[in-house]
C-alpha cells in the first residue's frame, strides 16, 4: 500500500514527493511523459529564488535527482483511470493497478490550442507548441508566435536568436507579459509585432506556408515556415471527474491548503483553481499538499 500516490512529476509533484519522503512516507510518483512538465520547455528561469538563471530542463533534472535520491518511486507510465472506495485510492496505468491511502493530483496543464482550420492538419509540420523543442528546425527561416503572455514573449525572444524573421501575433493591443519580457520583445528589431489580430487559419501544402489573420476587420496573410502557439494552458482532468470536483474551466477545485473534494485527496500546481501558475507556486503547492497528506495519514491511522 502506497502512503502518498502523486500523479504528475512537474514542480508540484516532485516537491510533494520530496516532502513526503522527508516525512518518512512511502511515496510513488506517476508520470507518463517527461519529469518537469511545462517547466522543461522554458528556456530560462530567472524568478526561482536561489538558482540565478538556469533552464527549466536543468531545474527539472535537479528536482528529479533530489526526489529519487530521497527514495521516492517513479513509475513512468500514463495514468488512465482513478477511483476511490472506502478511503483507498486506486490508480490504473498502462502497466497495472496501484492502491494508495492518499492521492495528490499534480498533473499540471497542457498548452491550449487555437482551434482554427489548419492547426491540426499541420501539427508537427510547421505548427508547434514548444519553441525550445522545435525552434532549431527553423534556423534562418521565418516563424510566427501567437500569444501575448510570458511564454509567447520568451518564445519570440528565443526564436529571434535562431530565425531570420519572427512575427508576434496577439489578439489584444497590448502584451500581457511581465514588463521586462514585454519590453524586450517590443525593443527587438527582429520581432515584428502584429497586435489586435486574430488568427483565422493556418495555410500550407505539405507543411505550413502562411498564416491568415484578421487585423481590425481586414484580412492579412503572413508568409511563414512555422507557427508557434502560446495562448495559455488547459487542464486535462477528465479522468478525475468521478473523484474530484472540477470548475467550469476543468480545473480541480482546491484552495490554498490543496485539499480537494474528498478526504485524502489533494490537488497541487497548475491543475487546481489558483490565481497564479508559476514554478514557485507549484512547488509551494507540492509542499503544502504533502504536508497535509502526512497529517491526514497520522490522524486516520
Amino acid at each position: 500500500m502506497i502512503d502518498i500516490a502523486i500523479i504528475g512529476a512537474g514542480p508540484a509533484g516532485m516537491t510533494a514527493a520530496i516532502y513526503g519522503r522527508r516525512a518518512g512516507l512511502n511515496v510513488c510518483v506517476f508520470e507518463g511523459e517527461l519529469c518537469g512538465g511545462q517547466m522543461v520547455y522554458t528556456p530560462e528561469i530567472e524568478n526561482y529564488p536561489g538558482t540565478g538563471k538556469l533552464s527549466g530542463a536543468e531545474l527539472a533534472l535537479n528536482m528529479r535527482a533530489q526526489m529519487l535520491d530521497l527514495g521516492a518511486t517513479l513509475v513512468e507510465e500514463k495514468v488512465t483511470a482513478v477511483s476511490e472506495t472506502d478511503g483507498i485510492y486506486r490508480i490504473t496505468t498502462w502497466g497495472g493497478e496501484y492502491e494508495a491511502r492518499t492521492l495528490i493530483i499534480a498533473n499540471g496543464a497542457k498548452r491550449r490550442k487555437l482551434g482554427v482550420p489548419g492547426e491540426e492538419k499541420y501539427s508537427g509540420r510547421g505548427v508547434s507548441y514548444c519553441a525550445v523543442c522545435d525552434g532549431s528546425l527553423y534556423r534562418g527561416k521565418t516563424a510566427v508566435v501567437v500569444g501575448g503572455g510570458n511564454t509567447a514573449a520568451e518564445d519570440a525572444e528565443y526564436l529571434a536568436n535562431i530565425c531570420a524573421k519572427v512575427y508576434l501575433v496577439h489578439r489584444r493591443t497590448e502584451l500581457r507579459a511581465e514588463k521586462h519580457l514585454a519590453s524586450a520583445v517590443l525593443n527587438n528589431d527582429k520581432i515584428e509585432k502584429i497586435l489586435g489580430a486574430a488568427v483565422v487559419s493556418i495555410i500550407g501544402d505539405k507543411k505550413v506556408t502562411a498564416i491568415e489573420l484578421d487585423v481590425g476587420g481586414e484580412r492579412r496573410t503572413v508568409d511563414t515556415d512555422a507557427v508557434f502557439v502560446c495562448v495559455g494552458l488547459q487542464p486535462e482532468n477528465g479522468i478525475f471527474a468521478d473523484v474530484a470536483e472540477l470548475d467550469a474551466a476543468g480545473y480541480i477545485v482546491a484552495g490554498a491548503d490543496c485539499k480537494a473534494s474528498r478526504k485524502g485527496l489533494f490537488a497541487a500546481g497548475d491543475t487546481r483553481t489558483t490565481a497564479l501558475r508559476q514554478v514557485i507556486t507549484a512547488a509551494s503547492d507540492g509542499a503544502v499538499a504533502a504536508t497535509n497528506a502526512d497529517r491526514y495519514i497520522k490522524e486516520n491511522g
